[in-house]
């Protein structure tokens, strides 16, 4: 360890208008006249105990961690789909149209939109851990008055509060790019993508049976069981990943060992975190989204094929009824879709394999746009599965087998999976340490756009007179999904010149360079500020590589 010398600079009030390096030496000349020992003072770093921190986990000890993470976000989003099958219920309870039943369901799901990224500052600041222990203990406590309510405002309201106490991708999978880099963590960031759309199914699969069997105050008594048992998971199996937080723990251990000058990323600054930063991480997504053709139209590829799941949620019922189909096979209708969840996910293995083998011989041998080769063959089964069970949903009367819609379903399956997968996996590459940022824009677009799928489903649904009602709209969600998976070729072929003039892009090449004349010794400046944008002290605490993911969660990928 050695103390970085500070070298005497003009102070300025205005740090937006100095460089990232400027910007890091003044911060040090303020703490160190605000403090007097800072001198004396030394921060432990990444460089100093690797060993101490996430990266050096066994493989067996990051996948078990993984796996409860996988759980995580399939209570999550069973939050958000087992709501459904409330909603005969909540009609008869409270003498409500079924349109207003669903607003409970809107409210959620645009509420999880937002509340991931309200979490992500403080899962950097406090650790993963804490985070995610409090987020989860407060999605569990609305779901109590949510079940015990007298009114429908308090399901509203509460699903609301559920919906913002939602930590989300935000941090589980920020604890992915806790353990690893990001040249090797495409097979962690499947798994859990697999988790993320595979719990919006599990929740009409089981709601079946409850809508049956139960009232509708068991879908949120269930959500509390499942959400209580894996908070217990979680506070028991899974420790803290967030590496300033592993580093400042060591360093206390240090001191009291002996070593008093020793102190930890986090211990070096007070503030720990200021207002500013705060307000910088959260709105960064949103500039991106709307500045950034990339995350723009990958996110509206990725929230379209989202809200798809939840409008299969009202489809499914007047289609599946034609065969005679109860609440039960209605239900078990939906484990198409995770077969082709799954089938996707297998799907990309050898890809991934293959990108790993290049990067290993040579780092600079791909562009980022590989990653979205696998999508250029899986993308059309969006409309073409659409366009299936458009026209296989017309039902017996037309000889057309009850398997005919679930074979098609089983496409939109592969494809919803591809799709995220792929533009998350595209945007990491691309976007370096904003990548949190714009996969950010990409969750808000999934959870928002799936939140008013839940709205017009229904209506969508009875629209069309005669014969034809239920194939019309699926047809034009068809034509919908052949017009977002163009941009998907267009970046392949085109990504290059259009990141190039992107103003994130040109920071990060600039950054390359800089790197590159410095000899490529670890990060350059803005890469190791990169977990929070503009936060410098972050610096070199990290293995190069680490901050791909992202600046606001130290690596946070936003996922429903």
């Amino acid at each position: 360890m050695s103390q970085e010398k500070v070298v005497p600079v003009h102070l300025t009030d205005d740090l937006d208008k100095i460089s990232d390096d400027s910007k890091a030496k003044v911060l040090q000349q303020e703490r160190k006249t605000s403090d007097p020992d800072f001198e004396d003072k030394i921060e432990l770093k990444y460089e100093d105990c690797p060993e101490k921190t996430g990266f050096a986990y066994p493989s067996w000890k990051k996948w078990t961690i993984i796996s409860v993470i996988f759980v995580i976000q399939c209570s999550m989003n069973l939050n958000a789909s087992l709501y459904g099958n409330a909603v005969t219920g909540l009609v008869k309870q409270f003498h409500i149209s079924g349109q207003a039943a669903r607003v409970g369901q809107c409210v959620f799901l645009v509420a999880y939109a937002f509340g991931c990224e309200l979490w992500a500052p403080w899962s950097e600041e406090f650790g993963r851990w804490p985070i995610m222990q409090l987020s989860l203990g407060l999605v569990n406590l609305w779901q109590i008055p949510v079940a015990l309510a007298p009114n429908y405002g308090t399901v509203v309201v509460c699903r609301l509060l559920g919906g913002l106490s939602s930590a989300g991708g935000s941090v589980t999978l920020g604890m992915v790019a806790d353990m690893w880099d990001a040249d090797n963590q495409q097979y962690a960031v499947a798994y859990i993508v697999l988790s993320s759309v595979g719990g919006s199914v599990i929740g009409p699969v089981i709601g079946g049976f409850i809508e049956k069997n139960l009232s509708w105050h068991w879908c949120f008594w269930v959500q509390l069981i499942f959400g209580g048992a894996t908070q217990v998971v979680h506070f028991i199996f899974v420790p803290e990943t967030r590496t300033t937080i592993l580093l400042d723990r060591e360093a206390r251990r240090r001191r009291k060992a002996g070593e008093t000058n020793i102190y930890g990323p986090n211990e070096m600054h007070s503030p720990r975190i200021s207002l500013k930063e705060v307000l910088t991480i959260w709105y960064r997504p949103f500039e991106m989204f709307v500045t950034e053709p990339i995350v723009l139209c990958l996110s509206l590829l990725s929230g379209f094929s989202d809200a798809l799941i939840f409008t299969f949620l009202e489809a499914y019922t007047p289609v599946y009824k034609q065969w005679g189909f109860g609440d039960v096979a209605t239900g078990l209708a939906f484990l198409p879709l995770l077969i082709g969840y799954f089938i996707a996910y297998f799907s990309f293995f050898p890809g991934i394999r293959s990108q790993r083998i290049k990067r290993a011989a040579d780092p600079d041998s791909l562009q980022p746009e590989a990653r979205l080769w696998w999508l250029l063959f899986t993308v059309p089964f969006l409309p073409l599965g659409l366009f299936g069970f458009a026209w296989t949903s017309l039902g017996p009367g037309y000889g057309i087998p009850w398997i005919a819609p679930m074979i098609f379903s089983t496409l939109v399956g592969i494809a919803n999976y591809a799709i995220y997968m792929a533009t998350i996996d595209y945007m990491i590459a691309s976007y370096g340490p904003y990548s949190a940022s714009a996969t950010g824009g990409n969750g808000m677009s999934r959870d928002f756009l799936a939140g008013i799928a839940a709205m017009y489903s229904t209506p969508f649904y009875e629209v069309f007179p005669g014969k034809y009602t239920l194939a019309w709209p699926t047809t034009i969600l068809a034509i919908i999904g052949i017009a977002v998976a163009i941009p998907v070729y267009l970046f392949y072929w085109k990504g290059p010149a259009i990141r190039a003039r992107s103003k994130f892009a040109q920071t990060l090449a600039a950054d390359g360079k800089a790197s590159a004349g410095a000899g490529g010794r670890g990060m350059s400046t803005a890469s190791q500020g990169g977990q929070r944008g503009m936060s410098i002290r972050r610096r070199s605490m990290v293995p190069p590589g680490t901050l791909a993911q992202g600046e606001k969660s130290a690596n946070h990928m936003e996922m429903a």
